[in-house]
């Protein structure tokens, strides 16, 4: 009996969504790097891919991937132990995933952790010469939709071909620590006024008791402990997703279903940084820009602004973000008091 026409179309679209699924085993057990071109004729060279999984690099390079495996096996590890329910993923969970065909590398990037230099790197290296230094193209000019190819725009053979073969990094944050940064950036600076008024209006009027009018037009001065309320409010995940600023590593990027070659963290940037240009092979003519900031974001300063925070919020806010904490191994901070 033949099945009816919607039947079929269904079966298919189901089969197509379920693509990711099995990415992150065929990704640990069997690697496809591909041998990528060299600019000069007739010659070709290693995918970055290759180079990492061959064991035959530079030294240097050799000691900062003991750290980058040790990682990788924590991160597979955690995998299995904490994430039982498996989830379906379809191209459009993948738009935080930017391709370079180029040099063969996929990075998900993660706000509030060095992405907007990831971003002018990856412009540079995919420019074809139209830009050199990354540190001159503008910061909102790396952030436009469009200069970078996402894997969500590929179809699913392309997907799955570019997950196989390509080199995929990752760089994280301690978890808290990525929260400030982004409660200071998008709400204590005087010029968002968009996150202000799409964000801060809403937290003000739902956890501000008789907020003033002028705030609740405004929303440009919403506290840190208003900010956690409006965080761990069941409401909140109800109406709409987390702004990427604030949403869980783990649920931006899959780590549990897409197999990251390389997971580099903020607290160690430079050698991490490093280490993916030299797997790339654009070390010597790339390097990748360093931070000039004076009041970056650490576990001191979080530290203030957590001493505010109720234990009962400090043990909700902490469940919020247990699986990040747990997945890229960062301990309990020590600030918390009820953990």
């Amino acid at each position: 009996m033949r099945m009816p026409g919607g039947g079929r179309l269904l079966l298919a679209t189901c089969l197509g969504s379920l693509f990711v699924l099995v990415l992150f085993f065929q990704s640990i057990t069997k690697p496809e790097p591909a041998m990528r071109t060299d600019s000069r004729p007739g010659k070709s060279r290693r995918s970055p891919l290759q180079t990492l999984y061959n064991g035959d690099q530079q030294p240097e390079l050799l000691a900062a991937q003991r750290s980058l495996q040790g990682r990788r096996e924590h991160l597979e590890q955690s995998c299995l132990s904490h994430k039982r329910k498996r989830q379906v993923l379809s191209p459009e969970d993948l738009k935080h995933l930017i391709v370079d065909d180029k040099h063969s590398l996929i990075y998900c990037y993660v706000p509030k952790v060095a992405c907007t230099n990831w971003k002018r790197v990856l412009m540079v290296l995919t420019s074809d010469g139209r830009y050199i230094n990354p540190l001159a193209i503008p910061a909102n000019e790396a952030h436009i939709a469009g200069n970078l190819r996402t894997l969500s725009e590929f179809t699913v053979p392309e997907i799955n071909q570019r997950l196989r073969s390509y080199l995929k990094f990752i760089f994280v944050r301690e978890p808290f620590e990525r929260l400030v940064s982004a409660y200071r950036n998008k709400f204590t600076r005087s010029y968002n006024t968009a996150f202000h008024k799409r964000y801060g209006t809403k937290i003000i009027r739902r956890n501000r008791p008789h907020p003033e009018p002028d705030a609740l037009q405004k929303g440009n001065d919403v506290s840190f402990s208003e900010f956690v309320q409006y965080l761990v409010d069941p409401r909140t995940q109800r109406e709409e997703p987390f702004n990427e600023h604030w949403e869980r590593v783990h649920s931006l990027c899959h780590p549990c279903l897409i197999h990251y070659d390389v997971v580099g963290k903020y607290e160690t940037l430079e050698p991490d940084a490093q280490a993916v240009l030299e797997l790339a092979g654009v070390e010597g003519t790339l390097q990748f820009p360093t931070s000039g900031k004076s009041t970056r974001t650490d576990g001191n300063m979080a530290a203030r602004f957590f001493k505010h925070i109720s234990p009962f919020y400090q043990k909700k806010l902490f469940n919020l973000y247990r699986m990040d904490f747990l997945l890229f191994n960062y301990s309990t901070p020590e600030y918390l008091r009820t953990l």
